[in-house]
């Protein structure tokens, strides 16, 4: 199975991150690029899966199946939070 052609991309690292970057390569015996670009992989999945959520939820948020609570009923309800009383609805 071939891998799908990379492209070259330059960053710039606080001298620091770029030591520990150096040190993990040695010791995980695998490439500076490789890790930097499984790290970058990890992070751009998890940002896109966190934005689709947030999108989600304001079309949601925005649609008539949207159910919403006033604040006021919300406070009410959260006085008996804890007690053995029943909270209005």
């Amino acid at each position: 199975m071939s891998q799908p052609p990379s492209e070259t991309v330059t960053v710039r690292l606080p001298a620091v991150l770029k030591q520990k970057l150096e040190a993990l390569a040695v010791s995980t015996r695998r490439s500076k690029s490789w890790l930097a670009a499984e790290a970058i992989a990890v992070y751009v999945e998890q940002q896109t899966w966190q934005i689709q959520q947030i999108e989600e939820a304001v079309a949601l948020a925005d649609s008539e199946q949207a159910d919403w609570v006033d604040g006021d009923a919300v406070n009410a309800w959260l006085e008996f939070w804890g007690t053995a009383q029943t909270a209005p609805t």
